[in-house]
């Protein structure tokens, strides 16, 4: 199982507009291939059911949902808070919560990990500091992992930028769930991501000098496949989250 790229949700049904489901629907629609099932308030049962809803969504693109918390739920991959448990359990696909080096350390056998937040939040008001674009850049630097940008990335310019900072996608949650279109605005996150980590080819007659985005070298992802690029933690890169467009 890959590990999580491009644009990635995190799920909160008190403020999804219309409903979870419609809004994972429509982001999915987008072109999300990774969905983080929270609502840790839920009971199990019900939790379950719901996580059986949104595998079902995911089904029909080869999509994951990853459940937060160490019990997956009946599916293979968990996304488990900076706390613990430790060591991971030894699932298909497991990430992590980090938001500092210390943190990062303590990573082992996770496949990625989610470091945040990049910029304030509406979800976690007052949760910071910050570390913006060049704290991202640094813990990136450090990560035996993958990372995922975490926190406030609500717009194509924010994802360009964590892209440049190294990181192999965006985890977003209040950008989507409150979006009045999520198909829309998944899409439009989802294409800058791929314009991020696109290489920019030289105009005709041009010194032939590429300029491949940082942290990745210039293979373009498509759908199916995996980035052959590393982004200097030594892992490949994963799956990426849509087709390259023609």
């Amino acid at each position: 199982m890959s590990p999580p790229s491009g644009v990635v949700v995190l799920t909160d049904r008190r403020v999804a507009r219309g409903g979870l489901e419609r809004v994972v629907a429509g982001a999915v629609a987008g072109g999300v291939r990774a969905v983080v099932l929270r609502e840790k308030d839920l009971p199990r049962a019900e939790r379950a059911a719901l996580a059986a809803d949104l595998r079902a969504i995911l089904a029909d693109v080869g999509g994951t949902l990853i459940v937060a918390g160490p019990d997956p739920l009946g599916g293979d991959a968990v996304h488990l808070p900076a706390a613990g448990p430790y060591p991971p359990p030894a699932l298909g696909l497991v990430g992590r919560s980090c938001h500092n080096q210390a943190e990062l350390d303590r990573v082992t056998t996770e496949h990625y990990a989610t470091v945040s937040p990049v910029h304030p939040t509406k979800t976690k008001p007052g949760y910071g500091p910050p570390l913006g674009p060049d704290g991202l850049r640094k813990l990136i630097g450090v990560s035996p992992v993958p990372v995922l940008a975490l926190g406030g990335v609500e717009t194509s310019e924010q994802v360009t930028a964590c892209v440049e900072a190294g990181a192999v996608g965006v985890a977003v949650l209040g950008a989507l769930m409150r979006a009045q279109d999520p198909a829309e605005t998944a899409a439009s996150l989802t294409r800058a991501f791929q314009e991020a980590v696109t290489p920019r080819l030289p105009t005709p007659g041009a010194e032939s000098t590429r300029f491949p985005r940082r942290g990745l070298r210039s293979t373009v992802p498509t759908q199916g496949s995996s980035l052959t690029a590393r982004s200097g933690h030594g892992r490949p890169q994963p799956q990426s989250a849509t087709k390259e467009k023609p």
